[in-house]
């Protein structure tokens, strides 16, 4: 799961740090694992779309609006 593969990695990035490592090193390090939790992120809302907002399109234009709004929402802030 990429979660517990970022976790790792993220306990690696504080080793590093704790033992006075290359700055370039460390900050390589974190690019990595920012990547990785945007992967997870998408991840999560393609599960996300595919049960919770189909579902609730599927029970009616109101509910579904709510679900697609949150998405909007979510895709808004991973831009910026």
């Amino acid at each position: 799961m990429k979660l517990k593969t970022a976790k790792g990695q993220i306990e690696g990035i504080i080793k590093m740090v704790d033992d006075d490592r290359y700055c370039v090193d460390i900050s390589t390090q974190i690019l990595s694992v920012i990547g990785l939790l945007k992967k997870a992120n998408i991840d999560v809302l393609n599960s996300h779309i595919r049960s919770c907002v189909k579902d609730a399109i599927l029970e009616g234009e109101e509910e579904g609006e709510k679900k697609i709004e949150e998405i909007v929402t979510i895709i808004d802030k991973y831009i910026k």
